[in-house]
């Protein structure tokens, strides 16, 4: 009789899920995953997941993606919002905005875009002048 391996089912759940949309796959519609997705197809539409979105050399996605961390290698045109960070590796070309708050371009890839990383408490407002330098200023002119 055939030894078998008690499963342990705390093992199982510990073990992230991973999924590929390989090359050859031409993907159009919404698409949800729990864990890392590897894209080296086409998918136009929307790509969700909880963990990490890697886009490879040859992908290409046209639409909305959220991620909680992308690092793109391919060619993505769309609106992209990563909980933790954003990587644009080379060759990567990414067109579209992007929310995240964090952000790598490595030379040799592109960003054409416009990018929201939550700085949105910053005040651009100087101190008030003291009143020496108010009287500086004033006898200078």
């Amino acid at each position: 009789m055939w030894a078998m391996k008690e499963r342990n089912p705390e093992a199982d759940e510990s073990n992230e899920n991973f999924t590929l949309l390989g090359r050859g796959v031409d993907f159009k519609g919404v698409v949800s995953f729990d864990g890392t997705v590897r894209v080296d197809g086409r998918v136009e539409g929307e790509i969700h997941t909880t963990g990490t979105l890697i886009v490879g050399e040859h992908a290409v996605i046209k639409g909305v993606v959220s991620a909680a961390v992308l690092m793109n290698s391919g060619k993505i045109n769309g609106t992209i919002t990563a909980n933790e960070k954003i990587q644009i590796l080379k060759p990567g070309i990414l067109v579209g905005d992007i929310r995240t708050p964090m952000i790598a371009i490595e030379e040799g890839s592109h960003f054409h875009g416009m990018c929201d990383m939550g700085a949105n408490h910053w005040h651009d407002e100087l101190p008030a002048p003291t009143e020496s330098q108010s009287s500086l200023s004033i006898a200078a002119h």
